[in-house]
């Protein structure tokens, strides 16, 4: 059974949450405030974390914050009243997953839910063949290491998740919107731009030519594919 914990100072919002969750088959745990959301998400280990922006002792950001510097990988959907796109670039700038805006409706959250789990689960799988190779780049899955030449290679989480996005697909063509809804879980605040941008990031560490790339291609006017 999938654990989804919930983060959020409002009562009556976070039992709505939990109830509509557990109708779902999902087991739960509500924090309400930010330091007990830091014990829960390292004791517990939760499959995903619904995260408020604005709570008590530590806010949604600090929270964040502190999971990702301490290794913590748990996909987060931050849930907030916020919706300037300030605040929104702040979160996924701080590895946030996915981004509602309040008041959200109870499906789109349950499906948001369902596919970061479904990732987590084609991320388990892959771990059984843990080495991804092409070139002279290593990518270990279990650890999520990236290496170039046996020098560290590292990529900021989002590159790394669209490089498996784009390696999973054996060669096919990957548009921008499907690399957005399986990267980005398709944000209203997130663009084609957004994919292009970590796409030259991604040449950037793996191409020894960005310019003329090798494995990751461009499919003009539609999107990428990766070539081994």
């Amino acid at each position: 059974m999938a654990k989804v914990l919930i983060v959020e100072d409002n009562a009556d919002l976070a039992a709505g949450i939990e109830y509509n969750l557990s109708l779902e088959g999902y087991e739960t745990c509500i924090a309400e405030d930010g330091r007990r959301a830091l014990m829960v998400a390292e004791q517990w280990t939760p499959d995903v974390i619904l995260l408020d922006l604005m709570l008590p002792e530590l806010d949604g950001y600090q929270v964040l914050q502190t999971l990702r510097s301490r290794g913590v990988k748990t996909p987060v959907v931050i849930l907030t009243a916020r919706g300037e796109e300030a605040d929104k670039v702040r979160g996924f700038r701080l590895d946030a997953d996915q981004y509602v805006t309040k008041p959200f409706g109870v499906l789109e959250l349950l499906e948001r839910v369902r596919a970061l789990i479904r990732r987590s689960a084609r991320d388990s799988t892959a771990g059984a063949h843990p080495l991804l190779r092409f070139g002279d780049v290593i990518v270990d899955t279990s650890s999520r290491a990236v290496t170039r030449n046996g020098t560290p290679c590292p990529l900021t989480p989002k590159a790394y998740e669209l490089l498996l996005a784009l390696v999973r697909r054996n060669g096919a063509v990957a548009t921008r919107n499907e690399l957005l809804k399986e990267v980005w879980g398709y944000s209203a605040f997130v663009t084609t731009r957004t994919v292009d941008s970590h796409v030259a990031e991604l040449r950037r560490k793996v191409e020894h030519d960005p310019a003329n790339p090798r494995f990751v291609k461009t499919v003009w006017k539609v999107g990428y594919r990766f070539e081994r």
